[in-house]
């Protein structure tokens, strides 16, 4: 049988990180054993529903390139794959329950279910909900007489249910300490624990592969399998992503929506690369691999139960590294380009920016930071900075003379450049950390900038010039 994998995010919000994480594994898995993996919204929540969430989820799958074979957007056999589209399904499959025995009918309001609860607390137990000694005759007939009522799961009283997780040992729930689950409101509505394995099993799933927040839920879900007389899938709970200080990752210490990494300009592939190691290590000791490394020697066995650290310094270093030693120089000007443009900053793909772009990939490690590093590269009102000033006033008396050095020069290269500023230094006793530093703060406003001789040999020789001789005067 092949792997059927899925994720089935609900549209409540921004994109999360943690969306992308557990969607990058059962997306591996999948592809490893040539199955299919299924992307299914889970929109039952109405209450939380957010309009536009749906879309933004799509677009995040699509700039990690974890295309999913089935969803809203492509279709497929097992459609529809929004949950609100399959709203009267789960309905005959909770009245299947209750025809088996499996579940009730329970008849208990708000106010009375909240004393229920209180008393339960009290006494340490999970709440007994009357209507679960109800005769099955006369609950039906109050259904059909129109009275308002949900279906709970009867969970067995006696013995416990185990949960075979394949990244832990066997996990031990007694059933006396798990609650009847609503699984179908009054209003006709599944709850999430219906849906979900109805959803599973009619979509052919074979791994479920999610956090491990998840774990408390899923005794209830064995125990739905089983009423239904279905095959249990494999079950694995990954590691949650943590914060620094193991507390479960959240927007008030990390950016948790993959909205923001993608406005500041990270890389879908430092992304992947990135989660990848979270509670998994490559067998071989390799930090920096792409998506088919992962794919060829991914063993979800191997994953690793540690609490994997969220480190935002730890991306943005696979980013640098990416960038400068994955990419290819013109394939970082063409990304650098679109990710501007979608900045709505304008400027062309030409030598240029190119060249700037060349100059600047050791100096930055996502794109947000390539247009406040270099504004000496497009205008003439850049910002100096208070050293950069000094470095120009102390040197007052050299900068015209270097201003008809560089103007005199027959070739601006960087080469010929850098001749020139070393020749200028012998001929006046001086060190280079007395010439360069000056023109360096005339032409760029700062001390901190690319190697001197190919920043100004891509000003061009009129620009560095002109700005020499106005810092002189």
């Amino acid at each position: 049988m092949s792997v059927v994998t899925r994720i089935a995010p609900s549209p409540t919000g921004d994109p999360h990180v943690g969306t992308a994480y557990i969607g990058l594994f059962n997306y591996t898995l999948a592809r490893q054993g040539g199955g299919k993996f299924i992307l299914r919204i889970e929109d039952t929540d109405r209450g939380r529903y957010v309009p536009d969430s749906e879309k933004r989820i799509f677009q995040m799958m699509q700039w990690l390139g974890l295309t999913p074979d089935e969803s809203p957007l492509q279709g497929g056999e097992h459609g529809p794959y929004r949950q609100s589209e399959r709203f009267d399904l789960y309905g005959d499959y909770a009245r299947q329950l209750v025809a088996s025995g499996h579940a009730y009918y329970a008849f208990e309001t708000p106010e009375e279910l909240g004393t229920l609860r209180e008393a339960a607390q009290q006494e340490g137990r999970v709440i007994a909900v009357p209507s679960r000694d109800l005769d099955p005759a006369e609950a039906e007939r109050r259904v059909e007489a129109g009275e308002a009522a949900v279906i709970r799961l009867k969970v067995p009283r006696e013995g416990e249910t185990v949960v075979n997780d394949q990244l832990r040992d066997p996990i031990h729930f007694q059933n006396r300490e798990i609650d009847d689950k609503v699984l179908l409101k009054a209003d006709g509505f599944p709850t999430y624990h219906l849906a979900n394995v109805v959803d599973d099993r009619l979509m052919g799933v074979t791994q479920v592969v999610r956090a491990e927040e998840w774990i408390t839920s899923t005794p209830i879900h064995v125990l739905l399998y089983r009423a239904f007389g279905w095959p249990e899938p494999v079950w694995a709970h990954m590691p949650l992503l943590r914060n620094a200080d193991k507390s479960k990752i959240s927007k008030r210490k990390n950016p948790t929506s993959v909205e923001w990494y993608m406005d500041q300009g990270f890389l879908p592939e430092a992304m992947l690369n990135f989660l990848a190691t979270m509670g998994w290590t490559h067998p071989d000791g390799l930090e920096v691999f792409d998506l088919a490394e992962f794919q060829r020697v991914f063993k979800l066995e191997d994953v690793t139960l540690g609490g994997p650290v969220f480190s935002l310094d730890k991306l943005r270093w696979y980013n640098g590294k990416y960038l400068r030693e994955v990419l290819g120089e013109d394939e970082v000007a063409r990304r650098l380009h679109a990710f501007l443009a979608g900045q709505k900053a304008e400027l062309p793909l030409d030598d240029y920016l190119r060249a700037v772009t060349r100059l600047m990939t050791p100096r930055i490690e996502v794109f947000s930071e390539f247009l406040d590093k270099t504004p000496y590269f497009w205008s003439e009102e850049y910002p100096v900075t208070e050293k950069a000033q000094a470095a120009v006033d102390g040197a007052k008396e050299l900068l015209p003379d270097l201003a008809a050095r560089l103007k005199n020069l027959p070739s601006f290269d960087a080469a010929s450049i850098k001749a020139a500023f070393q020749g200028f230094a012998e001929e006046r006793g001086l060190k280079l950390g007395k010439v360069m530093p000056p023109v360096r703060a005339a032409v760029a406003g700062t001390l901190e900038s690319p190697d001197l001789p190919e920043l100004l040999a891509t000003l061009g020789q009129a620009r560095v010039v002109a700005r020499v001789e106005r810092a002189a005067r």
